[in-house]
């Protein structure tokens, strides 16, 4: 078997990481907005308004709010067939609050999916990916407020009634499990009224936690309830970042470690997403953690009723979890974990185990039955020009062989996997850094982390080999 022939193969972005335009055509503010820059050393900050004299990068990004022709073109020239892309919440409302929406915002995308039509490419539109409109924070406290769910509808009920013939895929929340994880505190829960300071640097209880988390759960539910039950074309799916993690040890503290680290990171959200209701494995993990979320039956029904037709997630890395002292540890993507001894790892120490892309895939398959799309995997380099002006990444396309050979072997275990978005296709923003030097792209852009830059686009050499990947449907990897 060799990945099925309407396999998705395309490219993913994130709208806060490479529009840039913060403030342009009546957007307002977004969490992402005032984060500063930062490196893997440094972890970026949030403020809570824009401070002379720091460097803010999402306000200019890589300018795909006026260079999107142009960049949808080379995705084309690549031979995309899907392209993941998200909304801005705060193009359409600028608070989130308001009551009617903003044109201008509406058009913008209207006119990035058409483009994408254009060359036939399928747009796959993540609905919330890191980008919370900070209105939101001052007024709820992000999503520890229950009112946001109704502010979510809201915009969801608008963008899929002006994007209904454009757009078929849908994802409610990018890697909504991060919201269990200390960065996810910031960029996926927004619980952060009234705090400045590091990302990662916020201190909230598991019971707020968790219920910021279960509106959001809610809340997806409740919006892909809604688009069954309006627009039947639609294909809603969920998003997941997977964490892929062993036992260091056979010690068996190390195995049962690992299964709970799965089942409150890796599996309860898509378990809430695709078999609509709560596991019961986090009964203890609640009660142990002074946790009560009072779910109503009402929520109990909208979770039943909310579940989602496919499952997508990113996955870049894997890590070990170990119950023994002084293990060595790692960096990760939102978590990092103990060292594979095995392994190597990028310059920001994330762990490179296409193997384990093999077997996650698997592990996803078959708790679920349903289709699978990869829609992040990708190495973050730091892309040096070579003496001839021209970047040759074959440690890019090395690491993006390797993965792809893994999925090729999980379809041929019998996972319906649908499709592979690589993250990153142009060079944007990094999310947990907010560097540009972290690039991920087949495409360079003249961007730096002091802010300057020409913004030109350039192929890399990944990009010929990636076009060549997606024209023989991934059977011809060779360089």
């Amino acid at each position: 078997m060799s990945f099925r022939k309407d396999f998705l193969w395309g490219g993913a972005c994130a709208a806060n990481q490479f529009e840039g335009a913060w403030d342009v055509d009546g957007k307002g503010v977004s969490v992402p907005d005032l984060c500063t820059n930062g490196t893997k050393d440094c972890p970026k900050s949030i403020t809570t308004k824009v401070e002379p004299g720091r460097l803010y990068p999402s306000h200019e990004a890589i300018d795909f709010y006026h260079h999107y022709k142009e960049d949808i073109a080379l995705f084309a020239e690549m031979g995309f067939k899907v392209f993941r892309t998200s909304i801005n919440w705060t193009r359409i409302f600028p608070t989130g609050i308001e009551e009617k929406p903003n044109e201008a915002g509406l058009q913008f995308y209207e006119n990035v999916f058409k483009e994408c039509q254009k060359y036939g490419i399928e747009p796959l539109v993540t609905l919330s990916h890191y980008e919370l409109p900070y209105g939101l924070v001052e007024a709820y406290n992000g999503w520890a407020g229950e009112e946001v769910i109704g502010h979510f509808e809201r915009y969801c009920h608008v963008v899929f009634e002006r994007y209904q013939h454009l757009v078929k895929y849908w994802l409610t929340f990018n890697e909504i499990n991060g919201g269990t994880t200390q960065l996810g505190t910031t960029l996926s829960l927004g619980t952060v009224k009234g705090y400045s300071g590091p990302v990662n640097g916020i201190q909230i209880t598991p019971q707020l936690r968790y219920t910021a988390l279960h509106h959001q759960l809610v809340a997806s539910a409740k919006v892909v309830a809604y688009a069954h039950a309006h627009y039947p074309q639609f294909q809603l799916g969920d998003m997941n970042v997977f964490l892929t993690a062993y036992p260091l040890t056979c010690d068996p503290k190390d195995i049962l470690a690992t299964q709970q680290h799965n089942n409150v990171l890796n599996w309860f959200c898509s378990d809430v997403q695709i078999r609509g209701a709560y596991p019961s494995y986090m009964d203890r993990y609640f009660r142990e953690n002074g946790i009560d979320l009072q779910i109503t039956e009402e929520e109990k029904e909208i979770l039943k009723k909310g579940t989602v037709d496919f499952y997508t997630c990113s996955y870049y890395m894997s890590t070990c979890i170990t119950t023994h002292e002084n293990s060595e540890e790692v960096a990760g993507n939102l978590a990092g974990g103990a060292k594979n001894p095995y392994l190597t790892a990028s310059e920001w120490g994330w762990q490179i185990d296409p193997d384990g892309l093999r077997y996650t895939l698997n592990e996803i398959y078959e708790r679920y039955q349903l289709p699978i799309m990869v829609v992040e995997n990708g190495l973050g380099a730091r892309d040096e020009k070579g003496a001839d002006g021209h970047v040759h990444d074959s440690y890019r396309i090395d690491y993006l062989r390797k993965h792809i050979e893994a999925m090729r072997e999980a379809a041929e275990d019998g996972v319906d996997l649908m499709g592979y978005t690589p993250w990153g296709c142009i060079d944007l923003v990094s999310a947990s850094t907010g560097e540009m030097a972290k690039r991920y792209g087949f495409i360079y852009v003249n961007k730096f982390d002091n802010g300057t830059g020409d913004l030109s686009r350039e192929k890399k050499d990944s990009f010929d080999w990636y076009q060549k990947v997606i024209r023989t449907n991934g059977e011809d990897l060779t360089d």
